[in-house]
């Protein structure tokens, strides 16, 4: 909950200290914020992304049309992905289903697939 710590020193009068969080409402509040951290990150790595695949389908336009692509395969995987992670999470929920920790635990498996998806957008960057 790295990231969750990180807003803990900017957080408000309304907002828990997640660095000290004891209550299972703080506890999932932090875990909220974790997740909502770890979506912007991922959503500004995918922007970065849709721009390189965008230069990339640009670069090879000019090879023939067989060779673009890279908009569709990140927009496909991206879909896909988000599929996978709503359906692991809300697996991960049913060890307390009912319960007051189910969304706790929906949003940390949130944040936790939404931070390994972000470091494989960023690799996508990398130039080979």
């Amino acid at each position: 909950m790295f990231l969750a710590a990180a807003s803990a020193s900017a957080a408000g009068p309304d907002e828990p200290d997640c660095n000290n969080a004891t209550t299972q409402t703080d506890l999932t509040l932090c875990a909220q914020i974790e997740f909502d951290t770890a979506d912007e990150a991922l959503n500004a790595s995918y922007r970065k992304t849709m721009a390189r695949a965008q230069t990339t389908d640009k670069d090879l336009a000019d090879l023939g049309d067989n060779m673009v692509g890279a908009v569709e395969a990140l927009k496909s995987a991206q879909r896909a992905w988000i599929g996978y992670r709503d359906g692991q999470c809300e697996l991960a929920g049913f060890e307390a289903r009912g319960g007051t920790m189910e969304p706790m635990l929906v949003a940390g498996c949130l944040a936790e697939l939404t931070i390994k998806r972000t470091a494989e957008l960023d690799a996508a960057l990398v130039d080979p």
